[in-house]
């Protein structure tokens, strides 16, 4: 369990670091460096069994029957990048603590830091490819939460949705590429992928996995042509960008390529894609970060060239290319981290991070200074620092690839070496000069602990660039074993290694930085040119926004011609397609058509004519009185209850009528915002024949449609079935289910991840109407419309909601209405404990109680409701989701698969023996999220009726009673 627990640590941490208060900073931090510490520990306890090779898994049954689990699954190579996340997290939590403002939301920060954290865990940890692919989505959306963290700033905006599109329309392609390998393979499974790389190496489908595959990672690593989401991701807080770009997010692509190595690797497609791309990007992104002006956008190209230059390293593809890569994954994380952090420390002590401004910092910053010298010699690859060693490594693969002949790989590494060198010396020029004046602020040292973990990790930088072989070459050796194996090659980690090409590349390389650099200072003006020479025209950035821009307009176009603000021609789509599509799908008429002959009972037919007249009658009604129009409807909702009661489907009799309940208060209130149906405003009559022909055309197409869908579902119902999986729920339910309420047991235990995925949608879609109507303003009716005619089309309106809502208290003496609640919960609880084995259960208890609370509203009026009930309906929704997911992992728990049902057996005193199913938790959890939907949703409608009857000028400031807030949900 020390797997799930590495797993499920940060998601906790996330959750519990959301509900702190605002003004908890040193809480949430403490909170958030205690997840890390916690999650270090239990990796600590792995290491004996890493080291000894062995690779552990922790599997969860989800699927049995697909052959899908949820696998966790360590190696070295996983191990490594555990330990890589957390460490570097712990330090980015400590930074942040001293770097985030109090009046920041650091709650949230955290919240979504935490997340992000568990999110990278999941990809690493993953032991089935599909699983892999979730997280990887998670990672796109907990980025896009961080890097827009500052919602505010319009670049935060853009930068988040531009990463967030780039990367989730890459994880799109990588789920087809895992579906194809999956097929071809004939598991998802991790271990059964890596085992049969020669199988996909040969399949016809290799070509179209790996291209799908490799979308994916270069998307993420933001490689060419996606490099360029990375430098506007920079509007993210510094502590995001040190954290999300040197260690985790930019590191999953790189990861999942020497994941996938052993199944994917080993072809010229691999390597010219993969290194192609790679080589591109390396040079691309080294060029342009000699020209910028911000030290973040700086930091950022530069990521991208090294991210290109680990990506080269996993296209050439040789053995001793994976170890480099591996070991540059570590360095550049170490280096580019505390650049990061120190880029962060300027710009908070100085309030600009513009180089063109900044300069003589080493006076008032010395300790900062050298310490991002040293970080930035590492960077440029300077012997004895960590950088030098894994650079010489590529340099070296670079020849061994190219051979005697074949020398551009190499011409291209030294070409990079040189960039790197200038823009280390652009970074480190801040520190030199005469002192800046008129700063925005005066810079002075950070705090002690602020500067912390930037000395933790420079340090880092020398022990490993001065002694590799002690300090991080047991790590590079577990990372490098678990994914070569037998082809792991012998390497050698020593400072000096002769003089040798890959020295003199590397000589050559800092020289000619040294050089590139003066000269572009001196002679070219490098601190005043504004774009970037020979590609500034070549903007990935916008050709982005040109492709959605073009999105929009083909959208609006398509809109423009297929699609119609009005209803009717809407409704004249859908019924043409109910009456035709049925006929295409069934194909020739052979024995559908010859439907079997029932009896008839009169009393059912009578209910039905009862049915269609009230529903005719609304449709006629609407014209005139829409209140006596929805009663007429609410008459057809009886009927269809009523028919569900006559089949003998009492569950579905209550669910209809609670659920006809709950609409009629729903239309209720949204006649409020329909436009009176005011004759003089109706605009120039309609001939006659004209207006009786597309009534007609309407109501033969409506009484078509209906008629075949009727006559659909009575073949349905009435034809024999051959195969039916009815019977095995008739005989399973009590047995398996532990009830004898086939359709409540069929609900929640046998279908209940269906049902959790319902809930889950119902939970989604309450939140986004309650985010609409917060946003949405209905304007006040308009002062052109006589107030003798505001009301013409419905008398029952010409109170105002306010009046309407407190006349309660005139018809009903409340200490009644204060017990109907209780009646009603009492009621709730009734049908909710007899579901399992009678009719009712959480979701028809749960809409009874929400009818509960809707009386008092509606009678109470919702002052005397909202001061006395206090409802949460956010918190209503959350608690029944995490409940229902609870029941699932308590499954998992005990070693079945998710929301298996148990029912224990209890044997209480005077009541006997009590049968207690698990799917009692997860019905609790429907019930609990059924009442928030519902008070969510309709508490929310009716408020924005409210609102709506202020009147303009005298009362338009006025606080209507009872109004909630944002907070009060």
């Amino acid at each position: 369990m020390l797997l799930a627990a590495l797993l499920l640590i940060p998601f906790l941490g996330s959750l519990f670091a959301a509900l702190m208060p605002q003004d908890a900073r040193n809480r949430e931090s403490w909170l958030a460096i205690g997840v890390t510490l916690s999650g270090l520990a239990i990796g600590g306890l792995l290491f004996p069994q890493m080291a000894a090779g062995e690779v552990l898994r922790a599997e969860f049954a989800w699927l049995p029957a697909q052959g899908l689990a949820f696998v966790l699954r360590v190696d070295g190579l996983a191990w490594v990048f555990t330990m890589l996340i957390l460490t570097l997290g712990l330090l980015v939590v400590l930074y942040a603590r001293y770097y985030m403002s109090s009046d920041d939301p650091v709650p949230r920060f955290f919240s979504f830091l935490l997340a992000f954290m568990g999110s990278m865990l999941g990809v690493v940890l993953s032991g089935n490819l599909v699983q892999l692919v979730v997280f990887w989505e998670l990672t796109s959306l907990t980025s896009f939460l961080l890097i827009g963290y500052w919602h505010h700033r319009a670049d935060a905006r853009r930068g988040a949705r531009m990463a967030f599109t780039v990367t989730a329309t890459g994880g799109l392609c990588l789920l087809a590429g895992v579906l194809v390998i999956g097929h071809i393979a004939g598991s998802y499974d991790l271990d059964a992928v890596l085992a049969a790389g020669d199988r996909i190496r040969s399949h016809d489908l290799y070509l179209a996995a790996l291209v799908l595959v490799a979308l994916g990672a270069l998307t993420k690593s933001a490689q060419f042509p996606f490099h360029f989401w990375l430098p506007h991701a920079m509007a993210a807080p510094t502590p995001v960008s040190s954290y999300l770009h040197s260690a985790t997010m930019v590191k999953a692509g790189v990861f999942l390529l020497v994941r996938l190595w052993p199944a994917l690797a080993g072809t010229p497609e691999w390597t010219w894609i993969i290194g192609g791309a790679g080589a591109c990007t390396m040079l691309i992104g080294a060029f342009i970060a000699i020209f910028q002006h911000d030290l973040k956008g700086l930091l950022a190209y530069s990521t991208i060239s090294h991210l290109g230059l680990i990506t080269v390293l996993i296209g050439i593809g040789t053995p001793l290319a994976i170890v480099a890569a591996i070991f540059h994954i570590l360095n550049h994380a170490t280096f580019k981290a505390s650049l990061f952090m120190a880029a962060g420390i300027i710009d908070h002590e100085s309030g600009t991070r513009d180089l063109r401004v900044l300069r003589g910092l080493r006076h008032t910053l010395p300790i900062t200074a050298t310490l991002a010298i040293v970080a930035s010699a590492a960077m440029a690859g300077v012997p004895l620092l960590n950088g030098f060693l894994s650079k010489e490594m590529f340099f070296a693969e670079t020849i061994h690839v190219g051979g005697n002949s074949n020398w551009w790989m190499s011409y291209a590494a030294v070409a990079m070496g040189m960039f790197s060198v200038a823009y280390s010396l652009r970074f480190i020029s801040v520190f030199f000069g005469a002192p800046a004046q008129n700063l925005p602020r005066d810079p002075h040292e950070p705090p002690r602990w602020m500067r912390f973990p930037v000395e933790l990790l420079v340090l880092a930088c020398l022990v490993v660039g001065i002694a590799p072989g002690v300090s991080i070459g047991p790590l590079l050796h577990l990372a490098a074993t678990a994914t070569l194996g037998e082809a792991t090659p012998a390497y050698n980690l020593a400072v000096w290694h002769g003089f040798n090409l890959p020295l003199l590349m590397s000589l050559f390389a800092l020289g000619g930085g040294v050089l590139l650099y003066l000269v572009l200072r001196i002679y070219f003006g490098l601190q005043q040119r504004d774009r970037v020479p020979l590609i500034h025209r070549l903007s990935g950035a916008q050709a982005y926004e040109t492709v959605m821009a073009q999105i929009a307009r083909g959208s609006e176009w398509l809109l423009q011609r297929l699609g119609t603000q009005k209803l009717q021609p809407q409704l004249l789509f859908l019924m043409l397609g109910l009456l035709t599509v049925p006929l295409l799908l069934a194909g020739q008429p052979p024995a559908w058509t010859r439907i079997p002959q029932q009896d008839i009972d009169p009393l059912f037919a009578a209910l039905w004519l009862i049915g269609a007249g009230c529903a005719l009658a609304g449709a006629w009604m609407a014209k005139y009185h829409r209140l006596a129009a929805l009663m007429l409807i609410g008459g057809t909702g009886i009927v269809t209850a009523a028919t569900f009661l006559w089949l003998s489907a009492p569950d579905l009799a209550l669910t209809q009528l609670m659920v006809e309940t709950v609409t009629t208060v729903l239309i209720l209130l949204g006649l409020r915002w329909l436009p009176p149906r005011i004759e003089s405003m109706a605009g120039p009559k309609q001939p006659l024949w004209r207006l009786w022909g597309r009534r007609s055309r309407d109501l033969a197409l409506a009484v078509g449609g209906g008629l075949a869908l009727a006559a659909l579902t009575y073949a349905v119902l009435v034809h024999p079935a051959s195969d039916t999986i009815a019977d095995f729920f008739l005989l399973n339910a009590l047995s398996g289910g532990g009830g004898s309420n086939v359709v409540n047991v069929l609900l929640v235990d046998f279908r209940s991840f269906d049902t959790l995925g319902e809930i889950s949608v119902l939970a989604i879609v309450a939140l986004t109407v309650y985010a609409l109507l917060r946003r949405f303003r209905p304007a006040p009716e308009s002062a052109s419309i006589p107030p003798q005619q505001r009301f013409q089309a419905d008398p029952a309106s010409r109170q105002t909601p306010a009046e309407q809502a407190n006349s309660g208290y005139l018809l009903v003496p409340g200490i009644y209405l204060r017990l109907l609640l209780p009646f009603m919960g009492v009621i709730a609880v009734y049908f909710f404990m007899r579901g399992h084995n009678l009719p009712g259960g959480g979701f028809v208890a749960g809409l009874i109680f929400a009818v509960a609370i809707l009386v008092q509203y509606m009678l109470a009026g919702t002052t005397w409701v909202e001061s006395h009930i206090h409802l949460r309906s956010h918190r209503w929704l959350s608690a029944g989701l995490l409940l229902a997911c609870l029941t699932g992992l308590g499954a998992w728990w005990f070693g079945h698969p998710f929301l298996t049902t148990h029912t224990a057996h209890l044997d209480w005193p005077l009541l006997g023996e009590l049968h207690l199913p698990s799917a009692f938790l997860f019905d609790l959890g429907v019930f609990t999220v059924v009442v928030g939907t519902t008070m969510l949703m309709l508490v929310a409608l009716a408020h924005q009726s409210l609102r709506a009857h202020r009147q303009p000028g005298k009362d338009a400031e006025v606080e209507i009673p009872g109004t909630v807030t944002e907070r009060t949900f």
